[in-house]
């Protein structure tokens, strides 16, 4: 039974795929949009058969299809792993993701090749759920590599547009480099544990009597290298923002409910592996740490002086899959996956607001030329309000319980780390706000003809706005402070939370207060810049100083295109004109000289029985006197 139910949990959207591939186009655009959304919804059903049981199977639910590879003692199976974190990532996944689906159909609606949209999508939520339910590593390096295709198929969707190819090329390559990591780190395992399968490398790493150090700690370094590429950390975290070409639900699939998730579950995962007692853990985990909370910072303060819609969010974005980096680092697991609950409600909530303003403006996602929607737009006004409460951190909103136990987690730990995220926090509740007030107050800047024919959007898009506005909302009542449900949910995959107490005291509500403070500053400096003195960002042309820094992204794309594109192009052309030249030369040579010698040597095939008779003299009489001469 469990088995049946899981292969129409992973196989329902790979048959709307198929499908919409195959006959999307002459199924019209909206059955085939029906199709999409509703194989989905069947994922999410199927998902909640398994939590509604999950209770009563503690230990979790294995399912081994067959025998993929067996060599010597080496053994992986073609399985499926549905435990506490799995079905928690489960739920999001196919649950947001059958709200953008229902959101495309309407999104997407004069698109002549709707078909193939909801094809990509159903493709890209079968192979997360093929990358969350992997029971070892290589079938999650599966789902892994499958979101990465996805990525790039939806990110330049719009093909005609260079600059979307452009964008999708380049995070199809970033994420390249970051799973040549995770394919290392995969490799080492395999051969110091002899296994890949996440439960029974457990019990391999918890019975080992003399673990090697120094490759347990190579191999989480190159797992984390993979995590950077997938979750869009420093170094490998510019390709995010340029996902913003393809279509805004895509957006929202990839940025609250997917890929970039895809590093904070693998992480997880193999909390028991990154939980060691090692000296070299000690170092990773510091890593990860420094590195989450310097993405945080550094992706806050880009977003400060961003004009476009989508790529404000999609630093916003960066940021806090930092904070969620951060938390890992220190061993909180919890609180990081409890953060990309909390995220993926009120960003993919943000994401299909910016999605209902570009749809209204025609296409219009520069903020500066935006202005006074709330009036004509009260549903997406609300619902993305909600979401930027809940990202700034305030009371009681989702957002507010989950990042606060990032910013109290820091500080037990590290002080300066502390300082980082909360500098990054108040950033953020600056820029969400800066975004609100230039969208949705004051007077309309755009055209008259934009202005005429502003108006809600229709309810395929609103509904879905509702439902996440709010999930922003309660959405932090999974976890709160001295009861929380996600923690006891998942002591099965997280031990250490079985006697774990949370009380606060007065050092927690001292943070708390300190926390809601600095969102609350970081919304009233908004409020002042962008509503008392009515300011509107300058034109690109005009903008000078620090702040042309930050709005260039801190010159990042330049140093590695001058870095690492640029010498390679060069070294390329040179094979090209150079290397392969000669090489060319050498090759064709031979076959000009082969070419040369049969034209010449056909020639004495002629036909004359004269001449062959003499040349058969000749050679008798060369073998005679070779014979000859030998004696």
């Amino acid at each position: 039974m469990n088995t049946n139910i899981a292969l129409v949990l992973v196989l329902a959207p790979f048959l709307g795929f198929l499908i919409n591939v195959f006959f999307g186009k002459s199924l019209g655009k909206l059955l085939s949009g029906i199709i999409g959304t509703g194989t989905v919804v069947v994922s999410f059903i199927a998902t909640a058969y398994f939590f509604s049981g999950i209770s009563a199977q503690p230990e979790g639910i294995y399912i081994s299809l067959f025998n993929w590879i067996q060599i010597s003692n080496f053994k992986v199976d073609f399985g499926f792993q549905l435990d506490q974190l799995s079905i928690l990532w489960l739920l999001f996944v196919t649950g947001i993701g059958s709200l953008i689906h229902l959101y495309s159909i309407s999104y997407m609606h004069d698109d002549e090749n709707m078909h193939k949209f909801f094809a990509y999508l159903n493709l890209f939520i079968f192979f997360m759920i093929t990358l969350v339910i992997g029971s070892n590593l290589l079938v999650m390096f599966i789902g892994w590599e499958g979101v990465g295709l996805c990525s790039y198929l939806l990110i330049g969707f719009w093909h005609k547009n260079q600059d979307f190819n452009d964008a999708a090329k380049k995070a199809f390559i970033m994420n390249r480099i970051g799973d040549l990591g995770l394919l290392v780190g995969i490799f080492i395992l395999g051969s110091l544990f002899s296994t890949l399968d996440f439960a029974t490398l457990k019990t391999a790493i918890a019975t080992a009597t003399n673990l090697n150090s120094y490759w347990i700690g190579v191999a989480a370094f190159a797992l984390f290298i993979g995590a950077c590429g997938k979750s869009a950390q420093i170094p490998l975290y510019t390709w995010l923002p340029d996902a913003m070409a393809g279509p805004t639900p895509v957006s929202a699939l990839i940025h609250a409910a997917t890929m970039v998730t895809a590093g904070i579950f693998m992480i997880t995962r193999l909390n028991f592996l990154y939980s060691l007692d090692l000296p070299s853990m000690h170092l990773v985990n510091d890593i990860i740490a420094i590195v989450g909370a310097v993405t945080a910072l550094v992706a806050a303060t880009i977003g400060l002086v961003q004009n476009d819609i989508k790529k404000v969010l999609a630093y916003s974005t960066v940021s806090q899959l930092g904070l969620m980096f951060l938390a890992l680092g220190l061993g909180a697991y919890e609180v990081a996956v409890f953060h990309v609950i909390t995220h993926a409600f009120f960003k993919a909530c943000l994401f299909l607001g910016s999605g209902s303003v570009i749809h209204a403006l025609h296409g219009e996602q520069d903020i500066r030329k935006m202005g006074g929607l709330k009036k004509s737009m009260p549903i997406t006004f609300i619902t993305m309000l909600i979401a930027s409460l809940a990202i700034s951190g305030v009371p009681l909103f989702s957002g507010f319980f989950s990042k606060d136990e990032i910013l109290l987690v820091a500080f037990e730990h590290t002080i300066p780390l502390w300082v980082v995220a909360s500098v990054a926090s108040i950033m953020t509740a600056f820029y969400m706000f800066r975004l609100m007030f230039l969208t949705f107050f004051q007077e309309f800047r755009g055209t008259e003809e934009q202005k005429h024919h502003l108006h809600e959007s229709p309810s395929l898009i609103t509904f879905p706005l509702i439902v996440l506005a709010i999930l922003a909302t309660i959405g932090g009542l999974i976890s709160l402070p001295g009861n929380s449900w996600l923690n006891g949910y998942l002591t099965p995959i997280l031990p250490e939370l079985l006697n774990a107490e949370h009380h606060l005291g007065t050092t927690e509500y001292m943070l708390m207060a300190i926390a809601v403070v600095g969102g609350l500053v970081g919304i009233g400096l908004a409020y002042a810049k962008y509503i008392k003195q009515n300011t509107v960002p300058t034109e690109d042309a005009e903008i000078t100083g620090f702040s042309k820094v930050l709005y260039n992204k801190y010159y990042v794309d330049e140093f590695y295109d001058a870095i690492f594109v640029k010498p390679i192009n060069v070294l390329s052309r040179f094979f090209r004109d150079t290397i392969e030249t000669a090489l060319s030369a050498l090759v064709f040579g031979f076959g000009k000289v082969t070419n040369e010698i049969s034209y010449q040597g056909k020639k004495i095939q002629n036909g004359s029985i004269g001449l062959y008779l003499f040349v058969f003299v000749l050679g008798l009489c060369a073998i005679v006197s070779y014979l000859f001469l030998a004696q």
